[in-house]
């Protein structure tokens, strides 16, 4: 069965940031959910000959956007703005830089790395979730965290559409080990990524 094993729990002391900076946190957060959107559809955009992905992801496109907006209703309630520009991702950009260049090739890592994102969304939402005081606010994230989970698998089922299991389980084994490098290489930040 095909499933996103990360390699390194996320580190404590990016758990401490996004505590010490929620607002900042939640901001972060709100820019996720626009930019998940967004890649959902550049997909079916980039790859509108694969036609078996293509329902999926606009669902996909549409959940994340009705994400944003619950954060963004929780973000209003306590008065905080959307930030003026969304900034990069230095998760996101040290991933996508170890992207192949063939098409097909290309594809499938761009599959692979989004349902990476996604596990380790799920994980760091969870430990918000355990972790912040507010009772309103781990009920929140318990919300986001189930839903990131299930996203991780919709990737690599979208994969095998295209893609044999043996080919999808090597390079998501070589994927892993770099997003683990990834995480503990990168300072904390109260940002999801």
């Amino acid at each position: 069965m095909l499933k996103v094993s990360l390699r390194c729990a996320s580190p404590d002391a990016w758990l401490q940031a996004v505590l010490a900076d929620f607002d900042t946190f939640l901001q972060d957060h709100a820019d996720c959910e626009r930019k998940a959107s967004a890649m959902a559809l550049s997909f079916v955009a980039k790859y509108h000959d694969r036609k078996a992905i293509i329902p999926a992801l606009i669902d996909l496109g549409i959940e994340e956007l009705e994400h944003f907006r619950e954060v963004y209703a929780e973000m209003e309630k306590r008065g905080i703005s959307l930030p003026a520009s969304m900034g990069k991702d230095p998760y996101l950009e040290a991933l996508l830089k170890l992207c192949r260049t063939g098409r097909d090739q290309r594809f499938l890592d761009r599959l692979l790395i989004a349902g990476l994102v996604e596990q380790r969304g799920a994980e760091r939402f969870r430990l918000v979730a355990e972790n912040v005081a507010d009772e309103a606010m781990q009920k929140f994230y318990k919300h986001f965290w189930t839903s990131e989970a299930k996203h991780g698998v919709l990737f690599l089922r979208l994969a095998a559409n295209y893609f044999s299991e043996e080919e999808i389980q090597s390079r998501l084994a070589w994927w892993e080990e770099r997003e683990a490098e990834i995480i503990r290489a990168l300072p904390p930040r109260a940002a999801l990524h």
